[in-house]
């Protein structure tokens, strides 16, 4: 067992309605961080979180009390660095034990100037975020809020109509995979984690990773066998780039595969629209029903948009079918084009730890992959 080592200064979270959260933080701040704020139910799998570009330009409040007790390691990432602009816990554990463990959180976030803010009643906090809805807030130093920190707060861009898919995509293409594989996949970077590219990698993929805002020309220029559209931080409706390249990518007759982000710009794409919810799905516990086999799933989630519609369909997009429907809200989690080889869904079946329920839908997009190639 190896200690976390931490100092602890006084601190607050304040919400822009301006409810104040006391708490601790391990070190002083040197700039207040200012960002939407957002809780995930998920009870493991911090690293992952922290790593997922998704959660990027949010302060994120874990509901699981204690955080941290079994450290981090390079393996587990889902990008090169946190993500997040803070964090907010009941309990930061001051020790970590884990045979794969290489440091403990605090340091590893300390170490990225990722601030955390820990004693915090966070049950208080998620409750008041579930009934008011997900707000802007800061994390500072001290006891009281000064006036710049609410002028600050005041000033922070809000989520919607924020396009965060090119602050986080990769400003390069890149390999990831086999280069002899069978199977050819060009995946649009919208903020894509690692695990996704293990799962193709895992099922015999070479994928080409490419730039949010690639041409559709470029990619069809490359000849792959099916696209992928990753998940990704941000307002879908800000992506303005994205929907006519998928439509041009889709109308070419190849298989298209979206998750979270992806799926709501095929929704887009093909005449939907999508709305903000209230505190979004955050967690690893949203089941899910499968609307043609009636299976139930139990899915991770992480977004804050939707798209629009039920189980009779999404308005303004007559070709797309509704597949799948949150068990929780009655939103749309699945949706499947009617006539080409063109499905999302809105959650991660390549959630890393788990659950693990949705994973055949990568199986599903290879076998249509493989039907496209031998049609």
């Amino acid at each position: 067992m190896t200690a976390n080592t931490q100092t602890a200064v006084p601190g607050f979270l304040l919400l822009e309605d301006g409810t104040l959260f006391l708490g601790r933080l391990q070190a002083p701040l040197a700039m207040p961080a200012v960002a939407e704020v957002v809780f995930t139910t998920s009870m493991s799998g911090y690293q992952e979180t922290f790593t997922d570009p998704s959660y990027r330009g949010q302060i994120v409040v874990m509901t699981s009390t204690m955080i941290g007790n079994y450290g981090v390691n390079a393996a587990d990432a889902e990008s090169a660095r946190p993500q997040i602009a803070g964090v907010v816990v009941r309990e930061l554990s001051a020790s970590y034990s884990n045979h794969r463990a290489e440091q403990g959180l605090g340091a590893w976030l300390g170490g990225a100037r990722i601030p955390v803010l820990s004693e915090v009643d966070t049950r208080r906090l998620t409750r008041h975020l579930r009934t008011v809805g997900v707000m802007r807030g800061v994390i500072a130093t001290g006891g009281d809020p000064l006036p710049e920190h609410r002028r600050e707060l005041e000033a922070s861009p809000l989520m919607s109509g924020r396009d965060l898919a090119t602050v986080v995509t990769t400003k390069e293409r890149y390999v990831w995979g086999d280069a002899n594989a069978k199977r050819h996949i060009v995946a649009y970077d919208y903020g894509i984690k690692r695990n996704i590219l293990r799962m193709f990698e895992a099922r015999g993929c070479r994928v080409t990773v490419v730039p949010s805002t690639t041409p559709a020309s470029e990619v069809l220029a490359a000849k792959p066998d099916g696209v992928f559209l990753s998940n990704g931080p941000g307002d879908p409706e800000a992506v303005g780039y994205a929907p006519d390249a998928i439509r041009a990518i889709a109308n070419a007759g190849l298989p298209v595969f979206g998750i979270c982000l992806g799926h709501q710009l095929l929704g887009i794409a093909f005449g939907g629209k999508t709305k903000k919810l209230s505190y979004g799905h955050r967690g690893g516990n949203h089941p899910v029903k499968d609307l043609i086999s009636g299976e139930v799933l139990i899915t991770s989630q992480n977004h804050g948009f939707a798209v629009e519609g039920d189980a009779q369909g999404i308005p303004g997009a007559p070709a797309l079918q509704v597949t799948h429907l949150n068990l929780n809200d009655g939103t749309v989690e699945g949706l499947r084009h009617r006539t080409l080889a063109v499905f999302g869904v809105q959650y991660h079946p390549e959630a890393a730890p788990g659950p693990h329920d949705a994973v055949p839908h990568f199986d599903e997009f290879l076998r249509a992959v493989a039907g496209s190639a031998t049609s």
